[in-house]
């Protein structure tokens, strides 16, 4: 059964076959892999705060790879069981798969999908919402160990690929754990996050996948240029101990210490890796945005790319997500919105879907799909046809006059949509430079500056506060 979307033209297609994918249980964003109950970490269960990445919205990734703070381990609560109509609607297709050489532009488009149950079911959660690109988590992400991939997982996973004919080696961006921080200076702490990283790059080698999306870390009150010497030796360590995976350093929003939301720190990052054919970036449209590059127009979007392409260069770039902002430009705020939604709205969109340079990469939607439950329980539940219809929507920009009327009313009713949000946001943000203003006035001393960049690349400094607890 297939669920079609009314608001977009049907697009050339090739048909899937429906696979019937192993249970999954929604989540606030992302959905992650099931954790194994009868396996326990020694290190973790020990006092340790468990990242809180996607557990709320207006959580920032950022804020959940500081310094780690001892609190009490609350017991696991007892899993339910998926109804059968749960199951059903996991294995519905509800878009087929565009063939990307019928489009304008090689544009391969997909979401982070859920791997719950063994990586194999990646694949088919791809194929069901109409993805040709994909991200998943080699393990669950919030969990330091794991036991290794079956045979069977690993079999499954590389049958799937060739019945579905992706190629996991180019369009498939397995992302990292929030629990690793590879800029850590404490040797016990850098190893654990050394070995769960190896970890996962070899878990990619068994499954024939080429390239591999973490956050680089935090600084932990170090120097910046101390803690970027630290990512580039683990990842060069790293390097040596596997044969061919790409390392992707991911852009990031500027929340505290976090380093990567400057291009800068990409490029020195990248400088002091030995191997250079192992090491790429991953621009994060929403990131980017709250770093305080701006995309919305034509010629920001071209500024913004051009300053890359000089600090960095278009030959590191390997893949991009694809996510709109709730907060607005410069806010060093993660949170992400549907397509349109938010502060950088369609027309952004429209200047990555027809930008040359992004053919051929993976682009991977990391969007919110939580709805109400329909019987009104105050529980969330995953709609998958959001991404559905935001891959549709997005491959239908390729070629599309901006200027039309057809784009203008998606632009207009996106816009429409997510006012609320962006409303909401807006105060938060005014507020808290309110209040920043007055710890100014009143001689604090401000924790941080950071770079603001507009569209004609002009640079001030502004204050940057490190503990945003919106």
């Amino acid at each position: 059964m297939t669920r079609q979307s009314s608001r977009l033209k049907k697009p050339i297609v090739e048909k899937t076959t429906t696979t019937k994918p192993a249970k999954s249980k929604p989540t606030k964003e992302i959905d992650e892999n099931e954790e194994d109950p009868s396996i326990e970490d020694p290190k973790t269960t020990k006092k340790r705060k468990v990242a809180q990445s996607y557990v709320k919205e207006e959580d920032d990734d950022e804020e959940e790879e500081e310094e780690e703070a001892v609190v009490a381990e609350k017991p696991k609560a007892v899993k339910k069981r998926k109804t059968t109509k749960a199951k059903k609607e996991d294995s519905m297709v509800l878009a087929q798969r565009t063939v990307v050489s019928t489009l304008k532009k090689s544009m391969y488009i997909g979401a982070h999908v859920s791997s719950a149950g063994g990586v194999q079911n990646s694949i088919p959660n791809a194929v069901n919402i109409g993805a040709n690109a994909f991200a998943l988590f080699l393990k669950p992400h919030r969990k330091w160990v794991s036991p290794p991939m079956t045979k069977e997982a690993i079999s499954g996973f590389n049958s799937q690929a060739q019945e579905h004919k992706f190629q996991v080696c180019n369009h498939c961006l397995p992302h990292g754990s929030y629990l690793v921080n590879l800029a850590q200076a404490d040797k016990d702490k850098a190893q654990q996050a050394h070995d769960a990283f190896v970890d996962d790059l070899m878990r990619c080698e068994s499954l024939g996948i080429k390239l591999y999306n973490f956050h680089p870390g935090s600084t932990g009150g170090d120097t910046k240029a101390n803690a970027i010497g630290r990512i580039a030796a683990q990842l060069n360590k790293a390097h040596g101990m596997t044969s061919n995976v790409v390392t992707v350093l991911e852009n990031m929003a500027g929340q505290g210490n976090v380093i990567g939301s400057a291009f800068e720190d990409l490029r020195d990052i990248i400088e002091l890796i030995d191997d250079k054919s192992r090491v790429g970036v991953c621009i994060d449209t929403c990131h980017t945005f709250a770093a305080g590059y701006d995309l919305r127009t034509p010629e920001a979007f071209e500024a913004t790319m051009s300053e890359f392409d000089k600090i960095v260069g278009y030959r590191f770039l390997k893949a991009l997500h694809l996510n709109d902002s709730k907060a607005p430009l410069d806010s060093h705020r993660d949170l992400h919105a549907n397509i349109g939604t938010g502060f950088l709205g369609l027309r952004a969109f429209h200047s990555v879907m027809n930008h040359a340079p992004f053919e051929g990469l993976p682009m991977v939607l990391e969007t919110p799909i939580d709805k109400p439950a329909p019987d009104g329980n105050g529980k969330a539940v995953e709609d998958k046809q959001v991404w559905a219809d935001e891959i549709k929507l997005l491959e239908s920009l390729i070629g599309m006059d901006p200027d039309s009327d057809e784009f203008k009313a998606h632009d207009a009713r996106l816009q429409k949509e997510g006012l609320g949000e962006r409303n909401l946001i807006l105060k938060q943000v005014e507020r808290k430079a309110a209040v920043d203003a007055g710890k100014s006035k009143r001689g604090s001393k401000p924790k941080k500056t950071t770079t603001k960049r507009g569209a004609k690349g002009k640079k001030a400094e502004v204050s940057e506060d490190e503990d945003d607890s919106d």
